[in-house]
Formats: C-alpha cells, structure tokens, sequence
C-alpha cells in the first residue's frame, strides 16, 4: 500500500511538473532571438535538495544568491538557465508576491552593489496565453513562474503595495519623449525579441532598483527561492533523505 500511494503521489506531481515544463518554454512560432530549441525546465536532483544552500531565510523559506555560492559565484546565465538550477535544489527564481520581500531583495541588490538580478517573473506569451482575462499581456500577462501565482495589472501600483516596483522609464523614454513605464517590450522594436522575461535593475537608467521586462537571452546573476512544490516531489519520492526545513535565525541583515 505504500508503495503504491508514493507511485501515486510520485505520478502526479511528475506530471505537474512535465506539463508546467512545457507552458513555460518558449514554442514556435513565437518571433524571438531566444534559442529555447528542446529545452524544458530541469526535475530536482535529491542529494542537491538535500544539501541546498541557504544564505538567507524570509517567511519560512530559504533562499541564495548566486554570488554567495561557490558553485555559481561566477554564474551569469540567460532566464531559463537560471530557472533550471535553481531547480536541481528544489528551488526557483525568486518570486517578489509581496512588498516585503521584494524589500527584502532591493536589499540584497544596494548592499552588494549588483547591476542586475534575474526573477521568476515571466510573459504569458505562449500557447493558452491567448485568454481574455489576459488581455493585453503586457499589463494582465505576467506571473510568477516559480509559485504559478498572477502579477497584479502592471500599469498600476500592486493592491496592498505602498509603491509601483515596475519602473516609470526604460529604453524607449529617450526616442518618445517621455517616460515609458516597463513593462516595454523595447527589445521587440530593435531585433524582434519579446521581452519575456523580467529582472531587477539597479539605477540602470537612473531609475534607482525597479523592475524591468528583459528578453530572456540576456545573462545575469540570479536568487533562488524555495519551491514548495519540488521539495514536496522530493521529499515524497525520496523519504530516506533527509530535506532540511531553513533556519529562521538566517536573516539577510545579519550577512550583509
């Protein structure tokens, strides 16, 4: 019977994961410069999830900067790529569904001096993006790909936010004009990639620390969070390793 409940359990989540795989990869016949060719979102490697690193912990999940680990200090990677090894640890591109934690990682972003960082947020630009209660994607499209959760609208301040995180300006502001709030799709205009997926940037066009829409080609340093639902697929099929819950007491101001 137990035996038959973890093939159960291991059934489904596989699926979830294969299927969730495949929404976000970037399919034909989408015009883009991003070479997503036969590429899917990686499964969790156990003994990594096992031993992931943790540098800092918020509301009860643990999370890592790539500079701080001595596997990726280096690391500077396109979206997807970042995605997947964040994944091999039972984790994901960090997801800012609240103004604490993208507090949290501003933080992390002014004290390290970082140019830029990667998120999981991401465009619905693929096959079933086409509904109407995401029209026009670029303000009702973007969701957090790493919880599954929905932005709010992106052309007004988040309900329960004290600030727009988007920023007012970008690359389009010095041929219009005027001030052209992300997201922009600026990319589209110059060699027709989609600017898909989305990046803190650090005062890159004297904004200050504000969110960016940026084709998912470009290459950065990234922050992993814990995915629940990896660590769930982990701990189920794997009940012999040992997966650690993160420490509380690992607060971000205490290492920096």
């Amino acid at each position: 019977m137990k035996k038959l409940i973890r093939n159960i359990v291991l059934g489904s989540l596989l699926a979830g994961l294969m299927v969730h795989a495949m929404d976000q990869t970037t399919s034909a016949p989408e015009v883009t410069t991003e070479d997503a060719s036969g590429r899917l979102l990686s499964l969790p490697n156990p003994e990594k999830c096992a031993n992931r690193p943790i540098n800092f912990t918020h509301d009860g999940h643990g999370y890592f900067y790539s500079g701080w680990v001595n596997a990726h200090k280096d690391d500077k990677v396109d979206w997807l790529e970042g995605r997947n090894i964040c994944r091999e640890y039972c984790m994901d591109l960090v997801s800012l569904e609240t103004p604490t934690e993208d507090m949290l990682i501003r933080r992390l972003i002014q004290k390290q001096d970082l140019a830029y960082i990667w998120t999981s947020g991401r465009l619905c630009n693929f096959k079933g993006c086409d509904r109407e209660d995401l029209q026009p994607t670029i303000v009702n499209g973007w969701f957090w790909s790493g919880s599954g959760v929905k932005m709010a609208p992106t052309n007004a301040t988040p309900p329960g936010w004290p600030y727009q995180p988007w920023s007012y300006t970008g690359h389009k502001t010095q041929f219009e004009g005027r001030n052209v709030s992300q997201p922009d799709n600026a990319e589209f205009d110059i060699n027709e990639s989609v600017e898909a997926c989305m990046g803190i940037l650090n005062d890159i066009y004297k904004d200050g620390i504000k969110w960016h829409d940026i084709a998912c080609y470009h290459t950065k340093p990234f922050v992993c969070e814990d995915s629940e639902q990896l660590l769930e697929f982990v701990r189920a099929t794997h009940p012999e390793l040992s997966v650690k819950e993160p420490s509380e007491s690992l607060s971000l101001e205490s290492i920096l």
